[in-house]
């Protein structure tokens, strides 16, 4: 596996902030010609450095307008209430990101949904599908910061 260097770091930046940079275009942005780019993306590509492209959509416009986290303690930390519990999140398309946490809270999970009682619902399946020993949620007021890019720092 190569080492990532600060024409890489300079190609992730940039797409990062638009994906659907043209590959002249990116090429124009770093620096490089357009095949020298080409092979670099292609290599970020295979080495899972970008692991793939998408289209950040506007949540208040498709209806999932209400970002909550969840902070969820279990009494149970067995392989196999482990294993119900990945099960039970990835089947749930409202929950858009779960986290295993040091500390106090056993789990942090995101969701996205329309509003209150479409929380609630949430709730109510999510408790049926695995045991929880405490599940607290807050709502987000405001997006203060809410970012999909990374913090590309020289000398990776």
């Amino acid at each position: 596996m190569r080492k990532i260097d600060e024409i890489d770091l300079k190609m992730l930046e940039e797409l990062q902030r638009d994906g659907n940079l043209s590959i002249d275009s990116l090429a124009e942005r770093v620096h490089l010609s357009r095949n020298a780019c080409w092979r670099r993306l292609k290599a970020l590509e295979e080495q899972r450095v970008i692991k793939g492209r998408v289209a950040l959509v506007d949540a208040e416009q498709v209806g999932c307008g209400l970002s909550v986290f969840i902070f969820i303690r279990t009494a149970n930390h067995d392989p196999d209430w482990l294993a119900r519990f990945r099960k039970a999140v990835v089947s749930l398309p409202e929950i858009t990101g779960v986290h295993r946490t040091s500390g106090e809270l056993d789990y942090v999970l995101r969701a996205r949904v329309a509003d209150v009682k479409a929380y609630d619902r949430l709730y109510q399946q999510l408790i049926a599908k695995v045991p929880l020993a405490d599940v607290n949620a807050s709502f987000v007021m405001e997006d203060i910061k809410d970012t999909t890019a990374l913090p590309l720092v020289n000398g990776v």
